[in-house]
């Protein structure tokens, strides 16, 4: 895979999360938590405009990301996608543990112990793995390009 192929996958996933993010607004109001389920909502909006913005950049700017550190992005945002569907399954099933303040405001009660390990498990690592894919990137825009050999160099 080519570093311009898996940014313009970031591309059609970030666009794709905003879609499914607008086609969710319609429902939020029509779930028990409607205050989760608009977290949700964010979750799919937010995390398109950032990998929009993250493709964009990778394919204009000028930086050092190797394909390897894209295959790190692209796991990312396929992570990103599990906690967002763990969010859109939380506004039926009303977990406390990962977003308390979101599940207090929800009147949520918490759910099975299953439900709260499916959500916390999908927000923990995806998180990790987001933090780790951002640090990459950043190192691929801040590390100077190789100076070329001159005969000075030399």
């Amino acid at each position: 895979m080519t570093t311009a192929k898996g940014s313009k996958q970031i591309l059609i996933h970030g666009m794709t999360f905003i879609l499914v993010g607008l086609l969710w607004g319609l429902v939020v109001p029509h779930t028990p938590f409607p205050r989760l389920a608009l977290t949700a909502h964010i979750q799919f909006e937010g995390s398109g405009v950032l990998f929009i913005v993250v493709a964009i950049a990778l394919l204009t700017l000028p930086h050092r990301v190797g394909t390897k550190s894209i295959l790190v992005m692209l796991l990312a945002v396929w992570l990103v996608w599990v906690m967002a569907l763990s969010e859109v399954a939380n506004s039926w099933w009303g977990t406390t543990k990962i977003l308390p303040i979101a599940a207090g405001q929800a009147g949520a009660t918490g759910g099975a112990p299953w439900q709260e390990l499916i959500v916390l498990l999908a927000h923990v690592v995806s998180g990790l793995v987001l933090i780790i894919a951002w640090i990459l990137m950043m190192i691929g825009f801040i590390r100077p390009n190789p100076s070329p050999i001159t005969h000075e160099s030399l």
